[in-house]
């Protein structure tokens, strides 16, 4: 691994900051390689981070989110906006590779450098993201992004872990990919501000939205105040109902900063980063830990029988202490 040395976190932010592609790309390189240089490159980062607009996109595979991410991109640049595209791909249980494709689908945008765009592999991570994926956000939030998109792998019944991660939610569906409930057996209803039934020139598009505007309906988010999601249609490989699609990213964003919501989710997203990286440092702690003390050796006497679980934890916990 290469030393802090190898490294001018300085130049690197600097030249992040003023566009150029190559300084992003290394930053979050740095970022997935957990380089040694990664607490300077955060330090840096910092006070420039929290500006940008953070949009996840999630639903089943083949309902069309690259395609909607390029259209979305489109939309933002016409408004003259830098943007940060994520695009998370899955990692083979079977080969541990990933086929990090989603850029291919993204050619339009390929040579504007107001654009950016990385893959990343999950590495194995459950949640339809990368373990990385939050230091990644602030990679390009502080490279002066005023979006970040945010493309989860494609999701079953569980991964809606980009909720925690993202400050507005996009859920896309299409016709004849399971009705009402199946999309609240996946918990998408939960966790979707704004609902895209894409592919809506297809037959059963008017069936899905009904359900799911039916579904939402039997909420609780009826309450005077309260966010309720549209439910809109678009065609993404032709362009169609953007605009609706747009105006209802808007109107999510405004009722955050007004009601206050924004800084609530953003608070949220930082507690749980913390969290995290407080675990990963007790688990390479808790590695170090001298013979006798360490976890493998207290999980022994927890087989033989001489010590229960509760009191080994508390041994682990005291000899990190």
């Amino acid at each position: 691994m290469r030393s802090r040395r190898d490294v001018d976190v300085a130049a690197l932010v600097d030249q992040a900051r003023a566009g150029h592609p190559r300084a992003v790309g290394r930053l979050i390189s740095l970022v997935e390689n957990a380089h040694p240089a990664l607490r300077e490159v955060m330090a840096a980062l910092a006070p420039h981070t929290g500006r940008a607009h953070v949009i996840g996109l999630t639903g089943s595979p083949g309902v069309g989110k690259s395609t909607t991410t390029t259209m979305l991109v489109t939309a933002f640049r016409g408004r003259g906006a830098r943007v940060g595209v994520l695009a998370v791909d899955p990692t083979s249980p079977f080969s541990g590779g990933a086929l990090l494709g989603d850029r291919i689908r993204m050619t339009d945008h390929v040579l504007d450098p107001e654009v950016y765009i990385r893959s990343m592999a999950s590495r194995g991570h459950l949640g339809g993201l990368s373990w990385t994926t939050p230091q990644a956000l602030r990679v390009l939030d502080g490279a002066g992004c005023d979006v970040i998109l945010v493309e989860t792998v494609g999701v079953g019944q569980s991964e809606v872990e980009i909720a925690g991660l993202a400050d507005t939610t996009v859920v896309l569906l299409a016709p004849g990919m399971g009705d009402g409930v199946q999309a609240a057996k996946a918990g998408i209803l939960e966790v979707g501000d704004v609902f895209v039934v894409n592919k809506a020139d297809r037959d059963g598009a008017e069936t899905t939205v009904r359900e799911i505007r039916h579904m939402i309906s039997l909420g609780d988010r009826t309450e005077p105040g309260l966010w309720r999601p549209p439910v809109l249609k678009t065609v993404a490989d032709r362009g169609v109902g953007f605009g609706e699609v747009m105006e209802g990213l808007d109107k999510h964003l405004a009722w955050m900063r007004d009601t206050g919501e924004l800084d609530r989710r953003r608070l949220r997203r930082a507690t749980k980063e913390v969290e995290a990286i407080a675990l990963a440092r007790l688990r390479e702690r808790m590695g170090g830990l001298r013979s006798g003390q360490g976890v493998e050796a207290v999980a022994r006497e927890v087989v033989d029988g001489t010590l229960d679980p509760y009191a080994a934890a508390d041994r682990v916990v005291s000899a990190l202490a």
